[in-house]
C-alpha cells in the first residue's frame, strides 16, 4: 500500500490544500459528473495501454471540457485493484471460471489489465485523482453496495468468495432471481464485510468524496423487511459518515459523502435507502436520484425531495447537493424493446431536472468512447457543450415518456405505455422550460396493427389541437413501432414544466397501440 500513497502524494503535493479550497467553495457550481464503472477502463483498452501514460490519458480526455466530477467505481463483488481486504478481481477461488461465451474476452482483459497495471506498481485510481486534481477535476471513489452481476452463474469469475461461500447471507437464500442473491444487509457479517472495504478506500485513497451507489442493484433487505432496513442502513450511513469525517481531519480537507438512492422519496423510502432521512441529518453531501439500469427516468421530482428533506429541523440538510441521475438506456415500458439516449434526449433531461432544482445531472454508464446514439461525435458534444440550463434550454431537446425502473413494494412504475388511442390517454410531459419561439412537435409511434399505416389520430396539448405533420421517414429510434406520427404543437399553450398531450381517435377506429410518446423542441 505504502508505494501507492508514495506516488499520490508525490504526484498532487502541494495542490491538494489550492484545489480543494476551490472544489468545495463551489459545491453546486455549473457541471456535470461522469461515473467510470469498475471494468470498463481495463475491458476497451490492449496490454500495450496499461501505462502511467495512458491512465493520464483516461483522465485528459475530459480536462477543459463541461465534466466537474469523475466518480471512479473501483469495485463490484471484488475490487479492480490489489485490494488487502476483498478479493482483487482475478483472484480465482478454485471451482470459479469464465464462461466461455461471447463475453469471455473481455471478461479476460478486465482481469489481465488490472493485474498488469498491479505488476507495474500503478494503482489507476491513486493516478485517476491525483491527475484529476491537475486537470482541475473533482475526483470522487463510487463504491458498488450490492452488486450482483452474473449470480445466475455461481461459478462466474466476478463472484467473491465470501458471496460463494455463505448463500445464508443472501437475501432470499435459495433464490434464483439476480435480487435474491443480493446481500441482506439486516446481517452484521455482511456490513462490517462492506465496512471493511470502505475503511481500506478511505485510508488508501484521497479522494473529494466517496459515494455509496445503493442502485447497484437496489434491493438490500428481504422481501418484507425493507421498513426494519432503513433503520439499519441509516445507521450504517452514520458509521460511514464518522469515517469520512475522521478522514476530513487527517487529510486536512473535507471528504464529502454521497448516496444513489430510487428517483421517488418514497421508493427510496420503501426499499430502506432513506434519503430524505440521510439529508436532514446530515449523514450526506450529495444525493442522486437516479433509476436502476432498464431506463432513463425523464419524471424525476426534484422539487419534491428539496421539500421533504426540508420539511423538518427548519431545512436542516436542504442544502445538500442534488444530483439527478440518467441511465444512458431509454424504455417507454417496462418488457420494452431497448434503445439509446442521444444528445437531444439528455438535454431535455437535463433541461426538467434543473429547472425542478436539481444542482448537477449525473451520467451513468456514459463511458468513452461512444456510450451513446450519435457515437463519438456526440460523446464529445455532450463534454465539450455541458449541461448548464441556459445551454440545453436554448438546443434542440427531446422529453420521451418512461416510466420508473426501481419502485417500493406496492408502488406503480408509472407506466403509462403501451396505450389504446380509443381510450384517449393523456401523457404528462415535463419539458423544464418553455421555449419563447421554434417549434414544439409531439411524436406518437405505433406497433403493428391492423390498417397502422392509415390509421388518424388527433393530438391535444394542454387542450389546444395539434397540427398533423408529415410521418417521421425513420422508427427505429422507437422499438416496437412501425409507424411514427408528428404533430405540431401550438407554441402559446406549451407551459413551463408539465404539460399535458391528450391522444385519441375515433371509437369505431380499428384498435392501435401505442408505444412511445415524446415531445420535441427545437428553440
Amino acid at each position: 500500500m505504502q508505494k501507492y500513497n508514495a506516488l499520490f502524494f508525490h504526484t498532487v503535493g502541494t495542490l491538494v490544500p489550492l484545489v480543494v479550497v476551490a472544489v468545495y467553495a463551489c459545491a453546486a457550481a455549473p457541471g456535470f459528473i461522469i461515473n467510470e464503472d469498475d471494468s470498463h477502463f481495463f475491458m476497451t483498452r490492449e496490454p500495450e495501454a496499461m501505462t502511467l501514460e495512458e491512465l493520464y490519458a483516461f483522465v485528459d480526455q475530459y480536462a477543459g471540457t463541461k465534466v466537474s466530477h469523475l466518480f471512479l467505481c473501483p469495485n463490484a463483488m471484488k475490487a479492480s485493484y490489489r485490494s488487502e481486504v476483498w478479493d482483487a478481481i482475478w483472484d480465482l477461488a478454485p471451482n470459479q471460471r469464465i464462461k466461455e461465451d461471447d463475453a469471455a474476452p473481455i471478461a479476460k482483459r478486465w482481469m489481465s489489465n488490472a493485474k498488469l497495471l498491479d505488476e507495474r506498481g500503478l494503482d489507476p485510481y491513486a493516478v485517476w485523482i491525483a491527475r484529476c486534481r491537475e486537470k482541475s477535476i473533482s475526483p470522487w471513489l463510487s463504491m458498488r453496495m450490492n452488486d450482483v452481476h452474473n449470480v445466475d452463474d455461481p461459478d462466474s469469475y466476478i463472484h467473491s468468495r465470501f458471496w460463494m461461500e455463505h448463500p445464508e447471507y443472501w437475501r432470499i437464500p435459495g433464490g434464483t432471481g439476480w435480487t435474491d442473491r443480493a446481500f441482506n444487509y439486516a446481517i452484521p457479517e455482511v456490513r462490517e464485510h462492506h465496512l471493511k472495504f470502505i475503511r481500506e478506500l478511505l485510508d488508501r485513497y484521497d479522494p473529494d468524496g466517496l459515494e455509496l451507489d445503493w442502485m447497484r442493484f437496489g434491493y438490500h433487505f428481504a422481501p418484507g423487511k425493507e421498513a426494519e432496513g432503513r433503520d439499519i442502513l441509516t445507521g450504517f450511513m452514520k458509521e460511514v459518515r464518522a469515517l469520512t469525517r475522521e478522514w476530513s481531519e487527517k487529510r486536512g480537507h473535507p471528504i464529502q459523502l454521497g448516496a444513489r438512492v430510487p428517483t421517488l422519496p418514497e421508493s427510496a423510502h420503501g426499499l430502506g435507502m432513506d434519503g430524505v432521512t440521510w439529508a436532514r441529518e446530515g449523514l450526506v453531501d450529495m444525493l442522486v436520484p437516479t433509476p436502476f439500469w432498464a431506463t432513463a427516468d425523464f419524471d424525476i421530482p426534484i422539487e419534491e425531495w428539496r421539500k421533504q428533506i426540508a420539511a423538518e429541523k427548519e431545512g436542516t440538510g436542504a442544502s445538500v447537493v442534488l444530483a439527478a441521475g440518467i441511465e444512458v438506456l431509454l424504455r417507454a415500458y417496462p418488457g420494452a424493446a431497448q434503445t439509446l439516449n442521444d444528445l437531444e434526449s439528455v438535454r431535455g433531461f437535463a433541461a426538467s431536472c434543473l429547472h425542478r432544482g436539481a444542482d448537477r445531472i449525473y451520467t451513468f454508464n456514459y463511458m468513452d468512447p461512444a456510450p451513446m446514439a450519435g457515437g463519438e461525435a456526440a460523446y464529445r458534444a455532450l463534454l465539450e457543450q455541458g449541461l448548464e440550463l441556459d445551454t440545453v434550454a436554448g438546443l434542440p431537446r427531446r422529453h420521451p415518456v418512461t416510466y420508473r425502473d426501481t419502485v417500493a413494494p406496492g408502488m406503480s412504475s408509472g407506466a403509462v405505455l403501451p396505450a389504446n388511442p380509443a381510450a384517449s390517454p393523456e401523457f404528462k410531459v415535463h419539458i423544464g422550460p418553455a421555449p419563447k419561439k421554434g417549434s414544439v412537435t409531439f411524436v406518437a409511434a405505433l406497433a403493428d396493427k391492423p390498417d397502422a399505416a392509415t390509421a388518424e389520430v388527433t393530438v391535444l396539448l394542454n387542450g389546444a389541437a395539434c397540427t398533423p405533420l408529415s410521418d417521421l421517414e425513420a422508427v427505429s429510434g422507437f422499438p416496437g413501432a412501425v409507424r411514427a406520427l408528428a404533430f405540431g404543437c401550438p407554441l402559446p399553450a406549451v407551459k413551463d414544466g408539465y404539460n399535458t398531450v391528450t391522444v385519441s381517435c375515433a371509437p369505431e377506429s380499428p384498435e392501435q397501440q401505442l408505444v412511445w410518446a415524446e415531445l420535441r423542441i427545437a428553440p
